[in-house]
């Protein structure tokens, strides 16, 4: 059911802090009614000191559009500039399938776990 429809967003948003990365966890759809829902939460994030890894948990995503793809550049590219490493954990199903189709695959660093895009923020330390 649309997120017109239950009166809800279509994507829940939440962050948490290790010790050298800042991990955002979406869950539901990252399309372009979700993006500003994404990008409220983000400012508060780029507010913040930056860290040496911002780590996107994309493990419960179930669905992607050209504007939630928009918004995963827009995302790597504001890291790039401020010295920040993104990581994408939990790609697989539809993230993965989106990010082979659209030829960003490459473009990200991609984990299909996020244990293991945890594990490498730790071991760069």
């Amino acid at each position: 059911m649309s997120s017109e429809a239950t009166g809800k967003p279509a994507l829940s948003v939440t962050s948490g802090l290790s010790r050298n990365a800042i991990i955002i966890r979406l869950e539901g759809e990252l399309d372009v009614d979700a993006v500003p829902v994404l990008q409220e939460h983000l400012q508060r994030i780029w507010d913040l000191p930056p860290k040496p890894f911002l780590i996107v948990d994309l493990s419960a995503v179930t669905f992607c559009d050209s504007m939630g793809m928009n918004e995963l550049i827009s995302v790597m590219q504001r890291c790039e500039a401020r010295g920040t490493r993104l990581l994408l954990g939990g790609v697989h199903g539809v993230m993965a399938r989106v990010l082979s189709i659209t030829g960003l695959r490459h473009a990200f660093e991609v984990f299909a776990r996020l244990d293991d895009a945890l594990r490498l923020s730790v071991a760069s330390t």
